[in-house]
């Protein structure tokens, strides 16, 4: 691993060098990024960029952390209601009104990272098997809650049924990025919702 900066100038470099070279990966694909486009991009010498990172492949692979990071960050204050049925809810129409935002041309960055980076190497893909783990743990775990309180069926595996919405919403973005309909988003959670409420308890 490269060198972990310790002052706020160390820090604020090797954050640029990570945004710089996370817009040109998504810009452009990560095949078409070189290092002397990230310097360009990031104002720095391959000195500099070797000081925070070990090489290409450790810059990636940083990049896809600062993703997961970035992603989740923004989801947060709703990942932490994700223990009913109505907090599950605000969550898939922020997912929506994202995809809505951005014309469904974005997709999902991780997943977009995913298809092009996960069969590079076993350290990148399991890089990228935490990172849907780190999303999908606040769901599992708001599902386990839901079953404790009752809501939902004891018969239910709730990390089968947390595996099956974020497949939902990862087929709902692609297809929404491909096809530039946000109503495919829409469709994918309606099937991942008809998912949940069959999982609920029935009411007496």
């Amino acid at each position: 691993m490269g060198h972990t900066p310790t002052t706020a100038r160390g820090r604020a470099t090797r954050e640029r060098i990570l945004d710089s070279a996370a817009d040109l990966i998504q810009r452009r694909g990560v095949a078409a990024v070189t290092l002397d486009d990230v310097e360009r991009a990031a104002g720095v010498g391959r000195s500099q960029l070797y000081h925070y990172f070990d090489d290409r492949d450790d810059l990636i692979r940083s990049v896809v952390h600062s993703t997961v990071d970035t992603v989740l960050a923004a989801q947060e204050p709703l990942l932490l209601e994700v223990d009913s049925l109505a907090g599950i809810e605000r969550w898939f129409d922020a997912i929506v009104a994202n995809g809505t935002r951005q014309d469904a041309v974005g997709g999902c960055a991780i997943g977009s990272l995913a298809s092009q980076l996960s069969g590079r190497d076993d350290l990148t893909r399991q890089a990228f098997v935490d990172a849907f783990a780190r999303w999908e743990a606040p769901l599992i775990t708001g599902l386990g809650r839901m079953q404790e309180s009752g809501e939902l069926r004891p018969d239910v595996d709730v990390t089968e049924l947390a595996d099956l919405t974020m497949a939902a919403i990862q087929g709902g973005l692609l297809l929404a990025q491909v096809r530039r309909k946000p109503d495919q988003l829409r469709l994918a959670l309606r099937g991942a919702r008809a998912a949940l409420e069959d999982a609920l308890t029935p009411l007496p």
